[in-house]
C-alpha cells in the first residue's frame, strides 16, 4: 500500500519536474523575443521590455578602452558594419525607482562609493559621477500614467502632478504660496518664500527701488540676463521672461531635490548646480543682476568666496539684489551678519544702491578705479593677472576679485547694445577668438536659414506649440538660438568644453547656457527637453575615444517623449544613428542633404527623429 503511494509521488514530481521546464522555456522564448524582437511602434504607449538594472557592455556615458566597457564593435562609428553586426532591438529598461535618474547627481552613488565629502562646503550636491563599472546603461522610464506635458504658457501656472508626483513642496511651503495640488494638477500662484503676493509685484517693487523706466526690470533693455540663486521652483524667473528677461535659476538636487523638474516641466530655464568649491559652469561677466531671495547662503564663509563667485559672474554695473532678514536687521545675530556682510562688500568696492524693508540692492562698480584705490594687504585681493576667470568646468573658486579687462575698463562697462538689438550685435569679446564682425554676421545668417529649413523639414509634426524647453548641444557662437527668436522658446546653449570656450559670447548676445563635457550625463532631470541639437557632437566625442551609443542613451534621457532631436551629422553618423531607432525607440521623421549649406560643411546630413511615449509594463498597466 505505501509502495503504491510512493510510486504516485515519484510520478507526480516528474510531471510537475516537466511542467516547470516547460514554463521556464516558454519564459526564455518570451524575454530573448523582448530583447531582440521587434516592437509595434504605431502605438502611442508602448509596454515595452525588461525593467531590470541589467547593463549592456558599454558603460553609461564613457567607455573606457576595456573589453568590459564596449558594446562590441557596433558601438564605434564606422565598425561593425558586417554581416554579422548585431545590433540590439530593445535596450534594457531601469528600474522604475530610476525614473528621475541624474547620473552625476546621484547622492546614492556618493553614500555607496563612501565618497569623503566636505558637507559644510556642499560638496556633495555637486557633480560626482559614476565610474565605469557602476554606470546604467538602461533606459529612464517615465513614471506611472506620464503624460504629455501642458504647452507653454499654460505651464507657467500648471503641470500634470503624475509627470513630477512629488507633492511635500506644497505642504512643506504651504504658507509661501509656491504650489498648490488642484486634482490632477499642480498649480503655482506665484508666490515665494519673500514674494507671497506673487514674483510679478515683487520684480516691480526691484525695478522701483532701482528707479527703472517704466517700473520695469529690464531697463529699457540694458538688463537682459539673470543668476537666480536657491530659486525654489523659478516663479522669480517665470514672471521675469514677460519683461524680456531671462533668468538662468539654479538651484541643488538637496532636500527640496524636485525644484528645479518643477521648473523645467513648467517650460521656465534652469540648471541643477549649487555653490560650493568649483565654479559654476558659465563665463565671468554673464549676468546684468545676481538674485538671492532667503536662499539661505552663507555668503561670509571662506572669506565671502560666494560672494566673489557671484561678483566674476557679473558684468560691470551689475546688481545684486539680497531679499533676506539680515538687510533688515531685528536681533543681534542678524545685525552681526549684516555688519560683516556690509564690511566684505565695502571691501569688493559694491555699493548700495538700494534698500527697503528686508531687500537690498548692491552694485558692482564699472572700472578698476575703487580697486587700485584700496589699501595695501586688503582683502580680499585682486585675482593673479594669469588666472583665466572663463574656465569653469571642474575649476575651484577662488577668494579673489575678477578684475576688468583693458577694454571693459576703458569703456566703462561691457559696451552692450540693449536687448533685443544684442542677439544680431556683434559682441566685443569677438576679438578674444579673433573673430571679426564679418564671420559673426555670416554665422548669423547662415544658421537663420538653417533653421528655417529645419521647421520646413518637420512639417506639420512641429505646430507652434510643440517645442518650448530647446537645447543646442554645440552652440558655437549660439547662432541656432537667435534663429528662434521669433518662437516661443528659449534655450539651453551647451558649449563643449573641449572646445573654444565660446559661452561669453552666447551671454554677450543676450541668451543663456552652460559649459559642459558630452562624455559625462548633464546636469538636468529626465524628459526636460523638448528639442535637442547635436551639430557634429556625436562625431565629436567619437574622436575622444567616448562611447557614442551612451550619448544616444544620454540624449533619450534628457528629451521628453514625443521630443524631436535634429542630428546634423557626416553621413556615416546618421548610418550609425539609424541602427539604434528601434532599440531606443525614435522614429525617422525626415532626412536631407546640408551640404549646400556652407562649403565648410559639405557632406553632412540632416537627420530628424522623434522619441515615441512608451511605458514600463507597470506604468502600463496603472493607464488602462
Amino acid at each position: 500500500m505505501s509502495r503504491g503511494r510512493s510510486d504516485g509521488s515519484q510520478k507526480q514530481r516528474v510531471v510537475a519536474y516537466i511542467c516547470g521546464v516547460a514554463i521556464f522555456l516558454g519564459f526564455l522564448y518570451v524575454y530573448r523575443g523582448s530583447i531582440f524582437g521587434s516592437q509595434n511602434g504605431s502605438s502611442s504607449a508602448l509596454e515595452y521590455g525588461s525593467k531590470s538594472l541589467k547593463r549592456l557592455g558599454a558603460s553609461y556615458l564613457g567607455a573606457d578602452d576595456d573589453s568590459d566597457s564596449k558594446q562590441g564593435d557596433s558601438s564605434r562609428i564606422g565598425q561593425g558594419d558586417g554581416e554579422d553586426d548585431i545590433v540590439p532591438k530593445s535596450f534594457p529598461v531601469c528600474d522604475d525607482s530610476h525614473s528621475e535618474l541624474i547620473p552625476c547627481l546621484d547622492r546614492h552613488l556618493i553614500y555607496q562609493l563612501r565618497l569623503k565629502l566636505d558637507l559644510s562646503l556642499m560638496e556633495h550636491y555637486e557633480r560626482h559621477c559614476p565610474p565605469p563599472e557602476r554606470r546604467f546603461n538602461c533606459l529612464i522610464p517615465p513614471p506611472a500614467g506620464y503624460k504629455v506635458p501642458i504647452k507653454w504658457p499654460q505651464s507657467r501656472d500648471e503641470v500634470w502632478k503624475v509627470n513630477i508626483p512629488h507633492t511635500h513642496l506644497a505642504h512643506e511651503k504651504s504658507d509661501q504660496n509656491w504650489m498648490i495640488v488642484k486634482g490632477e494638477k499642480i498649480v503655482f500662484p506665484g508666490g515665494g518664500t519673500h514674494f507671497h503676493y506673487g514674483a510679478d509685484k515683487y520684480i516691480a517693487s526691484i525695478a522701483n527701488m532701482l528707479n527703472f523706466s517704466q517700473h520695469n526690470l529690464n531697463n529699457e533693455g540694458r538688463l537682459r540676463t539673470v543668476l537666480d540663486v536657491g530659486c525654489g521652483v523659478a516663479s522669480f524667473g517665470a514672471y521675469l521672461l514677460s519683461s524680456d528677461i531671462i533668468a538662468m535659476s539654479l538651484a541643488p538636487n538637496d532636500v527640496h531635490q524636485n525644484q528645479i523638474q518643477f521648473a523645467l516641466e513648467r517650460g521656465i530655464p534652469a540648471y541643477l548646480g549649487v555653490l560650493g568649491t568649483k565654479r559654476l559652469p558659465y563665463p565671468s561677466r554673464s549676468f546684468e543682476l545676481a538674485h538671492c531671495s532667503r536662499c539661505r547662503i552663507d555668503w561670509l564663509q571662506r572669506d565671502g568666496i560666494l560672494l566673489l563667485e557671484l561678483d566674476r559672474l557679473l558684468r560691470p554695473g551689475g546688481y545684486f539684489a539680497y531679499s533676506s532678514p539680515e538687510a533688515y536687521a531685528q536681533d543681534e545675530e542678524d545685525r552681526r551678519i549684516w555688519r560683516e556682510m556690509s564690511a566684505l562688500v565695502g571691501r569688493m568696492c559694491w555699493r548700495i544702491a538700494a534698500k527697503k524693508d528686508q531687500t537690498v540692492i548692491w552694485q558692482k562698480p564699472l572700472t578698476n578705479e575703487c580697486y587700485m584705490e584700496r589699501e595695501p594687504g586688503t582683502r580680499p585681493p585682486l585675482c593673479q593677472s594669469d588666472e583665466d576667470p572663463d574656465a569653469v568646468w571642474g575649476v575651484n573658486m577662488e577668494a579673489c576679485i575678477t578684475p576688468y579687462s583693458d577694454h571693459d575698463n576703458r569703456v566703462k562697462g561691457s559696451g552692450l547694445a540693449p536687448w533685443p538689438m544684442r542677439l544680431t550685435t556683434p559682441p566685443p569679446r569677438l576679438a578674444d577668438f579673433g573673430y571679426s564682425n564679418e564671420m559673426f554676421e555670416k554665422d548669423t545668417e547662415l544658421w537663420q536659414g538653417r533653421v528655417e529649413n529645419y521647421w520646413n523639414l518637420v512639417g506639420p509634426k512641429m505646430s507652434s506649440n510643440t517645442v518650448r524647453n530647446v537645447m543646442d548641444m554645440k552652440a558655437n557662437m549660439g547662432s541656432f538660438a537667435a534663429a528662434l527668436r521669433g518662437k516661443d522658446v528659449w534655450v539651453m546653449n551647451v558649449v563643449p568644453r573641449d572646445g573654444p570656450n565660446t559661452l561669453k559670447l552666447i551671454y554677450d548676445r543676450g541668451l543663456i547656457g552652460s559649459i559642459h563635457d558630452w562624455c559625462e550625463a548633464y546636469s538636468t532631470y529626465p524628459r526636460t527637453y523638448d528639442l535637442l541639437h547635436a551639430w557634429s557632437v556625436i562625431s565629436d566625442i567619437e574622436k575622444r575615444g567616448c562611447s557614442p551609443v551612451d550619448l544616444l542613451i544620454e540624449m533619450d534621457r534628457l528629451l521628453r517623449p514625443t521630443g524631436f532631436i535634429f542630428i546634423r551629422d557626416k553621413q556615416h553618423v546618421i548610418d550609425f544613428v539609424k541602427k539604434y531607432l528601434t532599440a531606443l525607440h525614435w522614429e525617422a521623421v525626415a532626412t536631407a542633404d546640408a551640404g549646400s549649406d556652407s562649403d565648410q560643411d559639405a557632406n553632412e546630413v540632416i537627420f530628424v527623429v522623434q522619441k515615441k511615449l512608451w511605458l514600463t509594463s507597470e506604468s502600463f498597466r496603472n493607464t488602462e
